[in-house]
């Protein structure tokens, strides 16, 4: 394409579907993966339909769609601009496939940042603060990272704690040190976060897959599996695992533990939503410290853009891990690290986190309502809704998208041919509860085989 504005219509898919829909599918997946951003013009249609070779009448109706759908919007005289979603929008596509805390329920993200930011930069000196810092945080950071932590972790020394630029990050550290260290297989559940599926495989680690019920990880399965295979290392989600939203009982924490310790297993816990509950249950790292990485990060519990996370590793193995992250990333944000532990430290993070339970619960209450047969957590951001026998969840998938939702169906979690049938649903995305509720009774709608309730927003 030679106009620089209309790259994304090489997105275009071929031979199935009418022209106008596949125009707008193209333009909705250039801006879902970035490479349009809002404020973006796009070119005039009468443009776009002399580089296809088509009818005018078929461009200005994928032009509309997509106004329609709340991707663009467009003035008479200076044209048509990729549209900036706002948290109030009501219109467009609703995604419920990305995992993410929700607006914070009496509180503004945008004032506390900004109050923070300048308080920081009023009290230190821009061209120290921009410069490098120490790899893992500051012992400041460090100490901020540990009481965060406490709830779940209990008294963890700030001198091993890490602190990273992301989760994706922290895993990806600790899976080459493993790697480094002699590790060769990874057991993970027939349902598993797709970057620990990329992680792995990038680090040369074969995933190893350990059955799964309705409490989670069967640790009397891992046992067996560690008598025959002898894997090298163990994930696990333990507060609503990511995508089947259970959390594993005392017990079976317990039990994890016990089983890595005799058979040598080390165990990575990415527990990113443990602080959404009032009273988290002891982080499985409590049971076998010495055999444990504890990674957890505010992504899930407080702001995805915070880009932060905390990582214990086991005392064997922490300075190779703090290399290996220095490695991956020289050093987290210096600003962003000194707002985090400025709210840590004067209790601002606890109180975003307190609005933040506060709607997710009154979102999981919304789901509960329209969708009795998920499962979740109340305190959780995501529930997982099973199939029935004869839905597969890439078609469920697909008509979703056509009624503009977006879902996150089983196959993107997969380690196996043999795994569960569903849909993880993310409650988080949505601006508004009514919004959420709207796009909830649209997927109940789509499982019973029923047409959307007419005052879905799609």
């Amino acid at each position: 394409m030679t106009h620089p504005s209309a790259r994304w219509l090489a997105r275009l898919p071929r031979g199935r579907g009418a022209l106008h829909a596949r125009l707008v599918e193209a333009l909705e997946a250039a801006i879902r993966e970035g490479e349009l951003q809002a404020g973006d013009q796009l070119p005039p249609q009468r443009a776009v339909a002399e580089l296809l070779g088509v009818d005018l009448t078929t461009v200005t109706r994928a032009y509309a769609a997509a106004r329609a759908r709340g991707l663009i919007e467009g003035t008479v005289g200076r044209g048509t601009f990729v549209r900036a979603r706002a948290t109030e929008d009501e219109a467009g596509r609703v995604d419920l496939s990305m995992n993410l805390p929700p607006p914070p329920l009496g509180l503004s993200l945008g004032a506390l940042l900004k109050e923070t930011a300048a308080e920081v930069l009023e009290r230190a000196d821009p061209a120290t603060l921009m410069s490098y810092h120490p790899g893992g945080g500051s012992l400041g950071q460090r100490t901020s990272a540990a009481a965060w932590l406490r709830p779940s972790l209990g008294d963890a020394p700030p001198e091993r704690l890490l602190v990273t630029p992301g989760a994706q990050t922290g895993l990806s550290a600790v899976l080459a040190t493993l790697a480094a260290a002699g590790a060769r297989t990874l057991v993970v559940e027939p349902l598993a976060y797709p970057g620990v599926i990329t992680a792995a495989a990038q680090f040369g680690l074969r995933l190893v897959v350990c059955p799964a019920d309705a409490g989670g990880l069967d640790p009397e399965a891992l046992a067996r599996l560690c008598a025959v295979q002898a894997p090298s290392a163990l994930y696990v989600t333990p507060t609503t695992n990511n995508p089947t939203a259970i959390t594993l009982d005392l017990d079976r924490r317990r039990a994890i533990a016990a089983t890595a310790q005799a058979a040598g297993l080390w165990i990575v816990e990415d527990d990113p939503y443990a602080r959404l509950f009032d009273a988290p249950l002891p982080a499985i790292a409590t049971f076998a410290p010495e055999r444990t990485f504890h990674l957890a990060t505010l992504s899930k519990c407080l702001s995805p853009g915070l880009r932060t996370a905390f990582l214990l590793p086991p005392p064997a193995l922490a300075e190779r891990t703090a290399e290996a992250l220095r490695t991956l990333a020289l050093m987290p944000s210096p600003l962003v690290s000194a707002v985090v532990s400025t709210w840590i430290r004067e209790g601002t993070a606890e109180r975003l986190l307190a609005a933040v339970r506060k709607e997710a619960r009154a979102r999981r209450a919304i789901a509960a309502e329209v969708l009795p047969q998920a499962r979740g957590a109340a305190e959780g951001v995501h529930v997982w809704l099973d199939l029935p026998a004869d839905w597969r969840a890439d078609q469920v998938h697909r008509l979703a998208q056509e009624k503009g939702l977006a879902l996150a169906a089983a196959d993107a979690f997969a380690t196996c041919a043999d795994h569960p049938n569903g849909l993880r649903i993310s409650l988080g995305g949505p601006g508004k509860q009514p919004v959420l509720r709207s796009a909830l009774e649209s997927v109940a709608a789509l499982v019973r085989g029923q047409p959307a309730p007419t005052r879905t927003l799609v």
